[in-house]
C-alpha cells in the first residue's frame, strides 16, 4: 500500500505537469497540489497520530470516517466481541482514558441486562468518599524467603516481548510505567535496551527459550541469568510455563520480525522464525519447578520469583501445590493467564479451544492454595482481557491480588486492531519491526497516554471500591459480584464458585468431592497422569 501510494503520487504529478502548458493550468496545479503538499508535510511531522505519520493524506480518511459514524455506535455492542478482540464500549473507554478525554456515556446502560452472562457488582447504601481512599493501591509481593519484596500496583503491563512489539512501543510502555509507578513485564523475549532506557520497573519473564539467561546451546545459564537478574530495574522475575494465547505451544517470533538486533538479544540466528520449546529443559517435575524457583531466588539475591501458567490439567497444578508443601518452599506470586488472553500470534485452535478461561482459573487457583493452607505465602496475579476498573474488581472478587493487561496497553499506544500483528505490517507502529511503520509511534506522546490510561483505570477501580463501601482491595470477596446465569436466575460468584475450607486438601479424606479425583491423581514427583 505504501509503494502504491508513492507511485500514484508521482504519476499524478507528472500527468498534471504534462498538461500544464498555460499559466492557468499552472495556477490550477498549484491550487490542487499545494494544499496536498502542505497536508502531507503536516501529517509527517505531527506526533500524535501514527496513521497520519505513516500514511500522509490517505491516513486522514480514517478520522473522517470515524467522525461520520454516529456517536452512539461508539457504545453500541452488537455481539459479545463485535467481530473484534475488544468491543466498542471497551475500545472507546480505553482511547478516552489514554487521551484524558471524557469517558462517560449518555443514555445509561448500553448492555442487555437480562442477557445470560451479564454481570454487575453490588453497591452500598452507605458508600465511602472515594477522595479519602488511596488512589494508588499497592500489593506487597514477597514471602518468608524473599529479601527484596516489591510493592506492585493493582494493574501492570502484561508480558509482550520486544520482537512482537517495536522498540518504540516497548520504550513508550516502559516510560509510561515509570511515570505511573507500575510494572512492565518484558515477555519471554528477554531484556532489551528499550526496556532499560527510561528506568521503569521491570518484571523479567523467563520462558522456555531462556532468552537473556541461556548458554550457546539454548539451555538455562545461571551466570547469564544472574547478570540480568541483579539489574536494579528488575523488581520481580516470572517463569513462564504457558500463556493464554497458545498454552502448551511455545512462543513464536516470525522470521520477518527477527532482526539482527533482536537476534543478538535472544542469542538466535537473525531472519529465522524462532519457535520457543513448549516445555522447560531446566526441570520436568513439580518438585523440579519449585527447586528452580528457589535457585532463581538465590541467584537474584532474594528478589520475588513467581511463575505464569494457563491452567490445563487441574491435577498438575495440585501436584505443584503438593511439591510446595513437601519442600516448604513457595513462589512469591503465581500469574494466572486466562485461555481467552494473549496478544501474540497463535494457531486458532490453540487460541479458541485450549486453556481454562480466566475467571474459572482464578477461582480454582485461589481455592487450591487455600485448600493446601499455603495461600498466605503466595500472591495471585492474573491476565486475560483486563480492560476496565470492573474487570479488576471481578478478578479480585475471585481471589486475584493484582492484575496485568496487554491489549488495552497496546490500544493506549494507538493500536487500532488492524489485526496485522503477525505480518510485520502494523500500520500504527505498535507490533512491527519495519522501521517505516515503527517511526509513526512517537514515544514522547504515547508514554503519557500509557500513564493516563493506567491512572484513570485504577482511579475508576478505586471509585468502584468506594461505592461498595470498601476501603481496600483485599476487602473484595465473591459476594460482591453477581452474574445472570439464566434469564430468571441470578447468582453471586460465591454461589457459582463456592470457596472450599482452609487446609481441606492436605488430607484426601477431607477434600471436597469436586477436588477428590484430581487430588488423587496429583503427584509432586511428575507431571501428567
Amino acid at each position: 500500500m505504501r509503494k502504491l501510494f508513492i507511485i500514484s503520487s508521482i504519476l499524478i504529478t507528472l500527468l498534471l505537469l504534462v498538461w500544464s502548458y498555460f499559466w492557468i493550468d499552472v495556477l490550477l496545479l498549484f491550487v490542487i497540489v499545494g494544499p496536498l503538499i502542505y497536508m502531507g508535510i503536516a501529517d509527517m511531522i505531527q506526533k500524535r497520530q501514527a496513521i497520519r505519520r505513516n500514511f500522509p493524506i490517505l491516513g486522514r480518511l480514517r478520522y473522517v470516517f470515524e467522525d461520520m459514524r454516529p456517536k452512539i455506535q461508539q457504545y453500541f455492542v452488537e455481539s459479545d466481541t463485535d467481530g473484534a478482540p475488544i468491543n466498542r464500549i471497551e475500545r472507546s473507554v480505553i482511547y478516552q482514558r489514554a487521551k484524558k478525554q471524557i469517558d462517560t456515556i449518555p443514555f445509561g446502560t448500553q448492555l442487555n441486562v437480562y442477557a445470560e452472562g451479564y454481570e454487575w457488582m453490588t453497591h452500598s447504601v452507605c458508600p465511602l468518599d472515594h477522595n479519602k481512599i488511596d488512589h494508588n493501591p499497592r500489593v506487597r509481593v514477597g514471602n518468608k524467603d524473599c529479601k527484596q519484596p516489591y510493592d506492585a500496583s493493582v494493574m501492570n503491563i502484561s508480558a509482550m516481548s520486544f520482537g512482537s512489539l517495536s522498540g518504540n512501543a516497548v520504550e513508550a510502555l516502559n516510560a509510561g510505567a515509570k511515570i505511573g509507578g507500575f510494572a512492565h513485564n518484558t515477555g519471554e523475549g528477554g531484556i532489551s535496551p528499550h526496556h532499560l532506557k527510561y528506568g521503569g520497573d521491570i518484571i523479567w519473564q523467563i520462558g522456555t527459550g531462556y532468552f537473556g539467561a541461556r548458554d550457546e546451546n539454548g539451555n538455562f545459564s545461571p551466570e547469564a541469568f544472574r547478570k540480568n537478574a541483579l539489574r536494579p530495574e528488575v523488581k520481580m522475575i516470572e517463569i513462564k510455563l504457558s500463556q493464554g494465547a497458545k498454552p502448551g505451544h511455545g512462543g513464536i517470533l516470525p522470521a520477518k520480525k527477527n532482526t539482527p538486533e533482536i537476534a543478538a538479544i535472544r542469542g538466535v540466528k537473525p531472519g529465522t522464525t524462532v519457535f520457543s520449546p513448549p516445555y522447560h529443559s531446566a526441570f520436568n517435575t513439580p518438585i523440579g519447578l519449585i527447586q528452580f524457583v528457589k535457585q532463581l531466588r538465590d541467584l537474584s539475591e532474594g528478589k520475588p520469583i513467581g511463575f505464569k501458567l494457563c491452567i490445563g490439567r487441574k491435577s498438575e497444578f495440585l501436584g505443584i501445590c503438593k511439591a510446595m508443601v513437601q519442600l516448604d518452599t513457595y513462589p512469591d506470586f503465581i500469574t494466572v493467564d486466562g485461555g481467552e488472553g494473549g496478544t501474540g500470534a497463535a494457531p486458532p485452535e490453540f487460541s479458541n479451544f485450549v486453556g481454562m478461561p480466566l475467571l474459572d482459573a482464578i477461582a480454582f487457583v485461589d481455592d487450591a492454595l487455600r485448600g493446601f493452607g499455603i495461600r498466605e505465602h503466595i500472591k495471585i496475579d492474573c491476565s486475560g482481557k483486563i480492560l476496565t476498573g470492573f474487570h479488576i474488581v471481578r478478578a479480585m472478587a475471585l481471589g486475584a491480588d493484582f492484575t496485568n493487561c496487554a491489549r488495552a496497553m497496546m490500544m493506549a499506544l494507538g493500536c487500532i486492531q488492524a489485526l496485522e500483528c503477525n505480518k510485520n505490517t502494523c500500520p500504527t507502529g505498535v507490533a512491527t519491526q519495519d522501521p517505516y511503520f515503527a517511526k509513526g509511534l512517537v514515544v514522547e506522546d504515547k508514554k503519557q497516554r500509557v500513564a493516563n490510561y493506567h491512572k484513570n483505570t485504577v482511579g475508576s477501580f478505586v471509585e468502584l471500591l468506594s461505592c461498595a463501601g470498601l476501603s481496600k482491595p483485599e476487602e473484595i470477596n465473591r459476594t460482591h459480584v453477581y452474574r445472570r446465569v439464566f434469564m430468571n436466575m441470578v447468582k453471586t460468584y460465591a454461589e457459582i464458585y463456592p470457596p472450599i475450607p482452609e487446609g481441606c486438601l492436605l488430607d484426601s479424606a477431607d477434600a471436597p468431592i469436586e477436588f477428590e479425583t484430581y487430588l488423587n491423581r496429583a503427584k509432586a514427583e511428575s507431571f501428567g497422569t
